[in-house]
């Protein structure tokens, strides 16, 4: 299991730079001008992850597999993009079908590149995003609930529950909040979900600055961080230029360009990590000689569940997961020596798997 991000923003804030950088490829065209993106870009790239080397290192697997994650470059959206301004409802379509946002935001000044508002403000281009989603849902609401009055008198359960549901998120966005600020109570979630309304999914705001701020920000960055921080989201520091140019260079030169830059990592691996938090996801690895493998799932999966994740079979036929923490695995030198010290655990259907451990599944099948 991996997740699709949508990457979303006015035009010329660097969305299709990071996309680039994030695929290693120039397949979305970066230009100085708005809607260079006709059709969403779309890349599954590898989610980096030093455990997994270290893992595939002492077990001495032949073939090293990370999990994946599926990025979405989404065309340019500007002011009336909900009535079907610039290219409208077409890209409302594409976020509908991602799992978050990654709202990269322009938090650098050049005059060589124009803004499509004729400033640079990046806490006013989340609020026009924003606003565009919020103004789409509406619309989407106001259709669905028309569509439901027939039903609802037919004494339809589920109608009278997406009824509830979706008055609910028109009230807070009538109010000017998205819809994610809308309290769900458990029953409630699956059906929730199933609404898709844009403004429920979770935002991770991406702060594109010059290169020689990549390191700590800038003064636009931090009121973005600030702006997050009273959202209760996040945001994370990134130059769509440097993840570019470092994607083009092999791992010894990428390296040394990070040093010269003061850098201690990609920022790329920033916003893979930031976006994995945001939808509470973890990994977990599976190791042997053939193989070693890094798995994604939600916090709070089941070892069942996350035997799914590799065959429904598993899942189906479970007995037990044979698990080792990945510390005890790296401390101890490899599966034999932490079995041998007692750290492999028989775990069964109610145990809950945790980041980075290291399962070997048993079913019957």
């Amino acid at each position: 299991m991996g997740f699709k991000m949508g990457i979303v923003g006015l035009p010329n804030v660097g969305k299709s730079t990071l996309f680039n950088a994030l695929t290693k490829t120039a397949a979305a065209q970066a230009a100085n001008f708005p809607f260079c993106t006709i059709e969403p870009n779309v890349g599954d790239v590898a989610v980096p992850d030093a455990r997994l080397d270290k893992l595939a290192s002492i077990a001495g697997s032949k073939q090293i597999i990370p999990t994946r994650m599926t990025f979405v470059d989404i065309a340019g959206l500007v002011k009336g993009a909900s009535k079907g301004e610039g290219l409208g409802n077409q890209f409302l379509a594409n976020i509908r079908e991602c799992d978050a946002i990654a709202h990269v935001l322009r938090c650098f000044e050049d005059d060589d590149i124009t803004h499509v508002e004729g400033r640079v403000d990046p806490v006013e281009d989340a609020a026009t995003i924003e606003t565009e989603l919020m103004l789409a849902d509406l619309e989407s609401i106001e259709k669905r609930l028309a569509n439901l009055t027939r039903k609802l008198k037919g004494g339809d359960k589920d109608a009278a529950q997406q009824v509830r549901l979706l008055e609910a998120a028109q009230k807070v966005l009538e109010d000017g909040k998205p819809a994610r600020t809308v309290a769900v109570d458990a029953d409630d979630a699956k059906a929730w979900r199933l609404l898709q309304l844009l403004t429920t999914k979770p935002v991770l705001y991406v702060c594109n600055v010059e290169e020689t701020s990549a390191g700590s920000g800038n003064s636009l960055s931090a009121r973005v961080a600030e702006m997050a921080a009273a959202e209760g989201n996040s945001s994370v520091v990134i130059s769509a230029r440097i993840e570019e140019e470092i994607s083009q260079l092999d791992a010894d030169e990428a390296e040394m360009f990070l040093g010269e830059m003061g850098l201690d990592e990609p920022g790329l691996d920033r916003l893979i990590r930031a976006g994995y938090a945001l939808l509470h996801l973890q990994t977990y690895f599976t190791v042997g000689p053939k193989e070693a493998r890094a798995w994604t799932i939600k916090a709070g999966t089941s070892a069942p569940q996350a035997a799914g994740v590799i065959h429904g079979d598993f899942e189906r036929g479970f007995i037990r997961a044979e698990t080792i923490a990945y510390d005890d695995f790296v401390t101890l030198g490899g599966e034999q020596p932490a079995k041998e010290a007692g750290k492999m655990r028989a775990e069964g259907k109610t145990y809950t798997v945790k980041d980075g451990d290291v399962l070997h599944f048993l079913f019957n099948t």
